[in-house]
């Protein structure tokens, strides 16, 4: 069987890399298709195959302006001639899945989220933008829709990182996805011991949806300590640098990662995610998680478990959480192998099964 993957974008390693990485793993022989291509910043696993670009690669500063290119990728694909290959996997959160494939092949497409900017978050992206975006978002948005929705009927079968993300497929595409959890490393955390200190945790980026300012409110309301780890606006760390409860790492390294979530009293999730790998990895690690109530973390998380829930997104919501979490019995997330049982659902190996189980199902008929 020949097989390609195409794939977004390819500048970075982050979760949909590794979804890719996996894939690799079930089909070695894979070809793989792809808008922008930057070799150095993607690991050897994938340099090791066949990367073929669209014509975006060769526009100017593509490796960095490739999310401003983003209206002439639906053309782009177009001209990719997959006529050759009995599968195509399409990893879509940018236009991918919009190839043409021969009437005979199977056309999977494992969807990280629909384009956000096109939909749920549009108006969050429009507002934020200069504008010279504005402007052309406004006249751009409206034809990328109906190309995105009309690309969908390419699609054999929809896979979805979550039941979040399948909604929304349903939403926009009117199309019923299997659920299939992207792979997490979770057996570098599963047997780190427990050494409970006197901190909360959190991961991300100061700014946009992460919404690390509702962590850091509600941890100051509660006279909390939190540690904030991961890159940031300055502005944000200097409004916050004075009060002696939050302490900002920066970026570090994996085992200072191992280091903190051994320590963390629980991880603070205020965000809302497609999926959200850090949960997993918190309760891998044994990490109680505090998570707004909607997104991926319904996924991620098993309420009173491997974690809590709050129901508003704001500090004074979080601030209570904070407070009901820590009245709970001392024993109630002690239970080191509810938190191992619940994270192998999530694991490299439950990830290749399924996708190929969907595989293996098309086959047959």
């Amino acid at each position: 069987m020949k097989v390609a993957i195409v794939h977004y974008w390819l500048v970075n390693m982050r979760g949909g890399e590794k979804v890719l990485e996996a894939l690799l793993d079930m089909f070695p022989q894979a070809d793989i298709y792809t808008h922008v291509y930057d070799s150095s910043a993607v690991s050897e696993k994938i340099r090791s195959h066949n990367v073929y670009t669209t014509k975006i690669n060769k526009l100017p500063f593509a490796r960095k302006l490739y999310q401003k290119y983003m209206p002439l990728m639906p053309d782009a694909l177009k001209e990719l001639d997959l006529s050759k290959y009995d599968i195509i996997i399409s990893s879509e959160s940018g236009p991918a899945k919009g190839v043409v494939p021969n009437p005979d092949a199977f056309h999977i497409c494992y969807c990280h989220s629909p384009m956000r900017y096109l939909w749920d978050m549009y108006h969050e992206y429009f507002n934020s933008a200069s504008f010279p975006v504005r402007f052309f978002m406004k006249r751009l948005v409206p034809s990328l829709r109906v190309w995105d929705v009309m690309s969908a009927n390419l699609v054999d079968c929809f896979v979805a990182n979550s039941h979040y993300v399948a909604k929304r497929i349903n939403r926009y595409y009117n199309r019923q996805a299997e659920i299939v959890y992207p792979p997490v490393a979770v057996e570098r955390y599963i047997n780190i011991p427990r050494n409970v200190q006197d901190y909360y945790l959190f991961f991300g980026q100061l700014v946009g949806y992460k919404r690390a300012d509702i962590a850091i409110k509600a941890c100051i309301s509660a006279g909390k300590k939190l540690i904030v780890v991961g890159d940031g606006s300055s502005k944000q760390q200097q409004r916050y640098k004075k009060n002696n409860l939050i302490t900002f790492t920066g970026r570090i390294s994996d085992e200072e990662i191992k280091t903190y979530l051994s320590g963390a009293k629980a991880l603070l999730f205020p965000g809302v995610e497609d999926f959200g790998i850090i949960p997993v990895e918190a309760n891998a690690a044994g990490c109680p998680v505090i998570a707004y109530r909607k997104g991926g973390a319904l996924d991620s998380i098993k309420e009173n478990v491997t974690g809590i829930f709050f129901d508003e997104q704001t500090p004074e919501a979080l601030a209570e959480a904070i407070s009901r979490f820590e009245a709970l019995p001392s024993d109630q997330f002690a239970d080191r192998t509810l938190f191992t049982n619940h994270v192998q659902q999530f694991t490299l190996e439950s990830f290749k099964t399924k996708i190929q189980t969907i595989i293996d199902q098309r086959q047959r008929r």
